[in-house]
């Protein structure tokens, strides 16, 4: 049976079944709400994506949750690992500050393949703040922060079934298991496989499409309430077990590891994260609470990549005290508290050994002013000492001010500062010829400074009516000013990446302006325009950041149908994104025949999904993604020599693998 049978099939199957459903803050969502739900009195520029809107794609993982989110760029990173890298103004995931239930979760080791470690089916809602964060969750946030709620023992279905398949022999098994254990002791069990196992080849280029891959990922979650007392507290366990396999479809890894029989990969990573929240609200006063957070993570990575190992370990601990009360009277808020954070890594690139142990402990301070009409203030700072770091203080500003009704401006400012892991982030590049080299510079991170910015913004967002229906308007510019930069260099040779501090000036301007209409009941269409300009002074010359579209256009248009008594519905979802040139490393020193353009065509994506709702307990659901079926020719520079001196799949700035469709099914007992 061919690939368009099967979507007949898929489809048919959906179709003629039935014909009869502060900032960072956890938000209870209504699901008569929008999918997307942004604040007119929230003071940060924060955007709450409820379960609703992660319905309406296929939303495996955190990684594949924002297709249908203006805010977020998703891109692959590779040609190999069908790793999909997620980017914020323009920026990069290591730039942003990525919490699970406000813990630092994806970071260091993890920052390539971490966020496709939290299933879909685990996660009840995602915040995305743009700009400087809270200094209450730490120093790192440089463009902004996206914080994941998992689903909640106590509310959530006592049984959920998702199952999932695609034409890219992707399957996937998702059960949540939620028990009642007391009035006020609850426990879920969330387990998680996927798999493929099935070689793709459709360019023809001699490379698997997609890796194969088996993954087993499990969390115990506890949870404790008691609004007599005011005590709460969550008990999390977690264990995930990836493993991946990719490069030549003939590569062999009993006979062909370690040699240039074919090139090939494995990167197998086991994870085990242990965390605990507990908080106390003072019985006679409401307003006064004090919270505790420790958090023990264990992420062991071993890979190769064609005859390059790499190997790396990292031991976190993470623990936050934090106290919050009035000053006076409820318009004066504040927060206070301690943060200590301890990684020990062992690192291996080959035979040169990285490993290294980083800690620091901060104090923060967080100021909040809200007059409970039309103005508020958020006035933060901390300061902080690490064995590399040093002594440093952390400020950041937010104001938030109603100018008239149903319209808010807003603005931020604030400073961050972190340690770029040079190697982890970039795994991508291993997938070539490159040689990796470092310009020591004599600090304490591979040689390298600390990353050091500096990030603005301002937005404006306005509602109103079109025709007595719902509308509104936001337009968002963001600027992020780099003191200093550990900066990835492949524009200097296509057989070399050199990693160096900063000589010179690094910025990014991001201005997005997003339009939002209610076409009719039901009906809602989703728009927006972003304009990147990002440039680096790179040993060679000023460049336009390489691999990052300048003008990118994003539409989406969302259909319901009624629900009616028997609690069946239609839905439709059609995603539309339009990405432009980007500017390519350079490969000008290369054989003719081996060069690329210096800059990649423009080109458009879209993506659909169809959801029959039976009852309130069963649905099916069948989509498509790159429905146009375009695909980036060649992915591969010489694909035919891997070990070879041009050999390089890294210059991704389209997908690989073309049309791709899915069908699965939602079963929960409530």
């Amino acid at each position: 049976m061919n690939k368009q049978s099967i979507i007949v099939l898929l489809l048919l199957l959906v179709c003629f079944s039935s014909y009869s459903q502060e900032d960072l803050k956890e938000v209870k969502v209504q699901t008569k709400r929008k999918g997307i739900q942004k604040s007119y009195t929230l003071t940060g520029n924060t955007t709450l994506v409820t379960q609703k809107e992660l319905l309406k794609a296929a939303c495996c993982n955190l990684a594949e949750s924002f297709e249908t989110n203006p805010s977020i760029d998703v891109n692959f990173s590779d040609a190999l690992t069908g790793t999909k890298q997620i980017k914020m103004l323009g920026l990069t995931s290591p730039y942003l500050l990525m919490t699970q239930e406000n813990v630092p979760s994806v970071r260091g080791a993890s920052q390539i393949y971490g966020l496709s470690f939290t299933p879909g089916t685990w996660i009840e809602s995602i915040q995305i703040s743009k700009g400087a964060g809270s200094v209450i969750n730490g120093f790192e946030s440089v463009s902004g922060q996206i914080n994941t709620e998992l689903v909640k023992p106590l509310s959530g279905a006592p049984f959920l079934l998702n199952l999932y398949g695609s034409t890219d022999s992707r399957f996937e098994l998702n059960a949540n298991f939620d028990h009642k254990l007391s009035d006020k002791w609850a426990t879920s069990l969330l387990l998680h496989g996927n798999m493929r196992n099935s070689k793709m080849d459709n360019n023809d280029d001699g490379f698997l499409d997609n890796p194969l891959q088996k993954q087993v990922n499990l969390i115990n979650r506890y949870q404790y309430y008691n609004a007599e007392t005011g005590w709460v507290s969550f008990i999390n366990f977690q264990f995930m077990d990836d493993k991946k396999q990719l490069g030549q479809v003939d590569f062999n890894s009993d006979t062909d590891k370690g040699t240039t029989n074919h090139w090939g990969s494995e990167i197998d990573t086991r994870k085990i994260d242990v965390s605990s929240k507990v908080g106390y609200v003072f019985k006679d006063m409401p307003f006064q609470s004090i919270g505790f957070q420790n958090a023990f993570s264990s992420y062991n990575q071993d890979s190769y990549f064609g005859l390059n190992g790499y190997n790396i370990r990292q031991n976190s601990f993470y623990s936050n005290l934090i106290f919050n009360s009035i000053i006076d009277n409820d318009r004066n808020k504040f927060a206070t508290g301690l943060n200590f954070t301890y990684d020990d890594y062992s690192e291996f690139l080959n035979a040169t050994n990285y490993s290294r142990i980083d800690n620091t402990v901060g104090a923060f301070f967080e100021y909040t002013f809200d007059n409970h009409d039309n103005f508020s203030l958020i006035l933060g700072g901390r300061v902080d000492y690490g064995n590399r770091l040093g002594v440093f203080v952390t400020p950041r500003v937010h104001l938030k001010y109603n100018p008239w009704e149903k319209g808010v401006f807003r603005a931020s400012v604030g400073r961050g500062k972190r340690s770029a892991n040079i190697f982890a982030e970039n795994q991508n590049l291993f997938a070539s010829s490159r040689s990796f080299s470092i310009i020591n510079d004599g600090g304490k991170l591979y040689g390298l400074d600390p990353e050091i910015a500096w990030n603005y913004g301002l937005s404006f967002m306005q509602a109103f009516k079109i025709f007595n229906r719902n509308a509104d308007v936001t337009a968002d510019f963001y600027r992020t000013d780099f003191q200093n930069q550990v900066v990835v260099d492949v524009m200097e040779s296509p057989q070399s990446v050199i990693f160096h501090n900063l000589n010179g000036a690094s910025y990014a301007n991001s201005f997005q302006l997003e339009f939002n209409y209610e076409l009719a009941r039901r009906l809602e269409l989703r728009t927006a325009y972003k304009y990147y300009d990002i440039k680096t002074d790179y040993l060679s010359g000023t460049y336009q950041r390489p691999l990052q579209a300048a003008h990118r256009f994003f539409g989406n248009l969302g259909y319901e149908t009624n629900l009616t008594d028997k609690k069946q519905q239609w839905k439709f979802d059609f995603t539309y994104n339009w990405i432009g040139e980007q500017q390519m490393p350079t490969t000008a020193s290369n054989p003719v025949e081996y060069q690329l353009p210096e800059k990649s065509p423009a080109y458009s994506l879209m993506n659909a999904q169809v959801t029959k709702v039976f009852s309130d307990t069963f649905e099916l659901y069948v989509g498509g993604e790159n429905i146009g079926n375009y695909t980036q020719k060649p992915a591969i520079i010489d694909p035919q020599n891997p070990f070879g001196t041009y050999f390089d799949a890294t210059n991704v700035y389209a997908p690989i693998f073309g049309q791709m469709y899915y069908a699965g099914l939602r079963f929960k007992i409530k």
